[in-house]
């Protein structure tokens, strides 16, 4: 991990841009939220920020507009073919969790647009359940952005605290000891979407 995390770090600002939005359009457009880090990848880039690699204002823009695209882009999938691609192998195999967030988009409403976007699997299907609902696009765009604006300032400032956290360390015991408290941190944010994961998971 404090390899991979070498490596994020050491790549130019606008590379380290592009990688950010990719990674979390992706999450959010083709149903892969569940196996794509999106969160990772953005705290990474928070930490990026706060060491000077690139700006904050420049991460903050990237997350939370790819985050808000791809979320619209999934709503249209979901709206146009729907049906055909909840019923992917990927999905089925999922299908408890999936049913739980056709409940909770069912009880809540907009809302559950805003609420999904803070779990992996739900951030990655509930926007194309909201467009195969038929739910308006005006008033999923509204939950979508708020909720794509509080999640990528959440994890991208989470992102630049650790990268605090980071040059704190690098300038006390050097790059080889900050490198394994970042990998750690990274680790610790793995292991809790992990156990969310595994708590939410159908018994």
């Amino acid at each position: 991990m404090s390899g991979l995390v070498d490596r994020v770090l050491g790549l130019p600002g606008w590379l380290v841009l592009l990688i950010t939005g990719l990674v979390v359009f992706a999450e959010d457009a083709v149903f892969v939220g569940f196996i794509i880090p999106g969160e990772t990848v953005a705290v990474l880039a928070g930490a990026a920020a706060k060491l000077g690699h690139v700006s904050l204002a420049g991460v903050l823009l990237v997350v939370v507009l790819a985050a808000v695209v791809g979320d619209s882009i999934g709503y249209e999938v979901g709206r146009h073919v729907g049906p055909r691609v909840l019923d992917l192998p990927i999905l089925q195999k999922r299908r408890a969790r999936l049913d739980g967030a056709h409940d909770l988009l069912a009880r809540r409403g907009g809302s559950a647009v805003f609420l999904g976007r803070w779990v992996a699997f739900f951030r990655a299907v509930m926007p194309a359940l909201a467009g195969s609902a038929r739910m308006p696009y005006p008033r999923f765009l509204a939950f979508n952005a708020a909720g794509g604006l509080a999640w990528g300032a959440t994890v991208v400032l989470l992102g630049y605290a650790a990268g605090a956290s980071y040059a704190r360390v690098e300038k006390l015991a050097g790059r080889d000891a900050a490198l394994v408290v970042l990998a750690v941190a990274l680790v610790a944010l793995l292991v809790w979407r992990l156990r969310r994961r595994a708590g939410n998971a159908p018994r």
